[in-house]
């Protein structure tokens, strides 16, 4: 009688060896390695967010920032020449034929101020209060010297200024940060999370991430919370939901095609070069020459200059923006289906 009873409990284990289907968690680096290596890896990701964003910021200074000028030709010489001995190669000036051909000109950020010069000893500088309190500096600091220089008595006029809630012109670059943080966290735990989850339902995921994280973050920055960005509340959702999926989609491809190496990189291109980039504290005229083409590529500074032309710029920056950014999600989404297709078929011949 006890065979019977053998056979039963020696079939129990048996019945739960599905469970060793995930496999054994890998053994990583251990001794020196596993002290030194953490080490190292931290250290290198820190030197370069520190070094990337005292590149930027340590003295600003802008590089042919566009500024307007209308007057006769000799006047607009005398502006340009006083400008370039003030701030060499600061700013790149654009002739206008009138004061409402200047206006429009700022108001859709083609120029970040605008110098009107009269016959007599007067001139106007209007200006953005939008692009923030550096620029405000700049553009007046620049045109006061001028208007000294030539005798004129400068009246100042600020034609865009920042909205009640965003006095500091900073919101976006908070918003910004924000949503590329929350992408580079959702693309990493998505893997660490579900690592055998099918494709489609990854992709579901991050389109569930993406929307929401687009209605609460206008929610929060627009006019039901904080009232910082006062643009059309569906275009600002649909701008970060655009950019929260290029950043998610991005940071899942490095975490698929690189690994464990993926997250340092994902955080070394999307996180600092890209906040850094993003024009949310400054606009990209102020950037060193190497760090200025990241903003007109990577997913925050695109987007970051979308969520200011809704808010404020009659647009500027909109189509631009929502072109780079379903690049990045097309090429993302494309890449993860490649590669997950090319695995599940080498399951199958396996």
């Amino acid at each position: 009688m006890s065979t019977p009873s053998t056979t039963s409990v020696e079939q129990r284990p048996a019945h739960h060896h599905h469970a060793m289907d995930t496999g054994p968690a890998p053994q990583g680096a251990t001794g020196a390695r596993g002290v030194l290596i953490p080490v190292a890896i931290v250290l290198v990701i820190g030197s370069i967010f520190v070094s990337v964003f005292l590149a930027a910021f340590h003295a600003p200074r802008p590089h042919h920032l566009p500024v307007g000028v209308v007057g006769a030709t000799q006047q607009v010489e005398q502006v340009t020449g006083g400008l370039e001995l003030g701030l060499p190669g600061g700013f790149e000036v654009k002739r206008y034929p009138d004061e409402d051909a200047a206006r429009r000109a700022l108001q859709g950020r083609k120029v970040y101020a605008a110098y009107i010069t009269t016959p007599g000893k007067s001139a106007e500088l209007m200006y953005a209060g939008a692009n923030g309190p550096s620029v405000t500096s700049t553009v007046t600091g620049a045109f006061s010297a001028v208007a000294k220089a030539n005798g004129d008595r400068l009246t100042v006029r600020d034609v865009v200024p920042a909205s009640e809630g965003d006095t500091r012109a900073m919101s976006v670059f908070y918003a910004g940060f924000g949503v590329v943080l929350a992408g580079f966290l959702f693309g990493m735990m998505t893997y660490q999370m579900a690592p055998r989850l099918e494709y489609r339902w990854r992709l579901a995921s991050l389109a569930a991430f993406s929307v929401l994280a687009g209605v609460l973050v206008a929610a929060m920055a627009g006019s039901p919370g904080f009232a910082a960005l006062p643009g059309p509340f569906l275009g600002i959702a649909g701008i970060i939901s655009l950019m929260a999926a290029a950043v998610g989609s991005a940071t899942m491809v490095f975490m698929r095609f690189f690994g464990r190496a993926g997250m340092s990189l994902a955080a070394v291109v999307l996180l600092t070069f890209g906040n850094s980039t993003s024009g949310g504290t400054l606009p990209a005229a102020y950037l060193p020459g190497w760090l200025h083409p990241f903003s007109e590529i990577l997913p925050v500074g695109v987007g970051v200059r979308a969520v200011q032309g809704l808010s404020h710029f009659d647009h500027d920056g909109l189509t631009a923006g929502i072109t780079v950014l379903l690049v990045w999600i097309v090429v993302g989404a494309a890449l993860l289906y490649w590669r997950d297709a090319r695995g599940a078929r080498r399951a199958a011949v396996g």
